[in-house]
Parts: structure tokens; C-alpha cells; sequence
């Protein structure tokens, strides 16, 4: 879900600390200027640049959408890594992580072709964003409602219904309960190389 509009409230500096070292080394990584990064992104260079020296932290969509441009995930992203690749997740090992007042688990192994989550979605956090990138997405609803816009239409999810859509639709997620929405996440880790990809109106610095 790649971000094109206002992002939630910065968390306080320090929340992610490994992630700004990263997302520098991880954009040189893929050969992309600052000026080129921020533009797939639907972010203002000063905004990425202020991403990258700890100064402002990312929501977790801006993470997803940043993890798809360098072709990596979000695990990389924040510094993690994993000894090897194992076909199983423990329970006990998915360390929950907050980012722009999401949060998430991971559910998959890293270095894969997807990258699986578990993620917690509040109520409200996500405004009016709308998202286009290059990819698949699926997502299967656990607990709460959830609000799925595709296009022009609008689908209301419950417990147990999922969606399975092409990302190049216009998307948009929001939490129809004030508890929030929990969902499980798979979404293939494209590159987006070309700003068109990445649509809908900024505004301002935080777009």
C-alpha cells in the first residue's frame, strides 16, 4: 500500500532508530537519487531527506510503499534480520512494531518474492490516502470491520471475508470501528521505478 497523501502524526524521534540509517543505505542500494526515491513515493525530497536522518519517523504505509521502491521489505527496512529463511513462524517470534499508528507482525520470513503481515489498523489513521503502485494485494479480515475502497466502489469487509486485488486499482483502507480493524497482509515486492506508478495528489511537505 504505497503512500501518496498526508501521513498520521510523526511518532516522538527515536521510536524507529534503525530505520533512518537504512532507508538511506537501502535507496543508494537501488541506485535512486533522493530527488527520484521521494518522487515514487509520493514524498517531497525534503520529507524523504527528513526521513533519512531520524528526524521524522514513516507511518507504516510510507514503510510498505519505500520497501516496494527498493525491491526489499519492511523487516529490512527497520534493521532486522533473519538467520535464515525458515518455512515457519512461530508465534512467539513475531515481535509486534508500531509505525505511524499502525501496527504489524511479521508473518513471513524475509527474502521472499511477498512479504506477509498481520497487521492492526485504527480507526481513522489513514484519512483520505489513496494508493497506486505496481503489484498484488491480499488481505483476509480477523477481527473488526473494514472499509475497502477499490476505484469507485466501496466493499465493507467483516471477520472472515478477504480481497484479492491488482494495486494498480486506486485503494483505500480505513477502519470502520472505533477498536480498529485487524487484518492478515500479503503484497508482492515490486519495484516502481516510474513516479507515474505512484498517483494521486500531495500536499505539502508530509504528502
Amino acid at each position: 500500500m504505497s503512500s501518496s497523501e498526508t501521513e498520521p502524526s510523526a511518532e516522538p524521534a527515536g521510536a524507529l532508530p534503525a530505520v533512518a540509517p537504512q532507508l538511506r543505505a537501502l535507496r543508494r542500494r537501488a541506485s535512486l537519487t533522493l530527488e527520484a526515491a521521494a518522487r515514487d513515493a509520493g514524498l517531497s525530497p525534503a520529507h524523504l531527506s527528513r526521513l533519512e536522518t531520524g528526524q521524522r519517523q514513516p507511518s507504516l504505509p510510507m514503510l510498505l510503499s519505500l520497501a516496494r521502491i527498493y525491491g526489499t521489505t519492511v523487516a529490512e527496512l527497520l534493521g532486522e534480520t533473519a538467520a535464515d529463511r525458515d518455512a515457519v513462524v512461530r508465534a512467539a517470534d513475531m515481535e509486534p512494531t508500531a509505525a505511524g499508528g499502525w501496527t504489524y507482525w511479521q508473518a513471513g520470513a524475509a527474502g521472499r518474492g511477498m512479504q506477509a503481515l498481520r497487521v492492526h489498523v485504527p480507526h481513522g489513521s489513514q484519512g483520505d490516502i489513496v494508493r497506486v503502485h505496481p503489484g498484488e494485494e491480499w488481505l483476509y479480515v480477523l477481527k473488526g470491520r473494514l472499509r475497502l475502497r477499490l476505484g469507485d466502489t466501496l466493499h465493507r469487509l467483516g471477520p472472515g471475508d478477504s480481497a484479492h486485488f491488482d494495486s494498480l486499482t486506486p485503494h483505500r483502507i480505513a477502519a470502520q470501528d472505533p477498536d480498529g480493524v485487524e487484518l492478515l497482509f500479503v503484497h508482492t515486492l515490486l519495484q516502481s521505478p516510474t513516479a507515474a506508478l505512484c498517483l494521486g495528489p500531495t500536499h505539502g511537505d508530509a504528502s
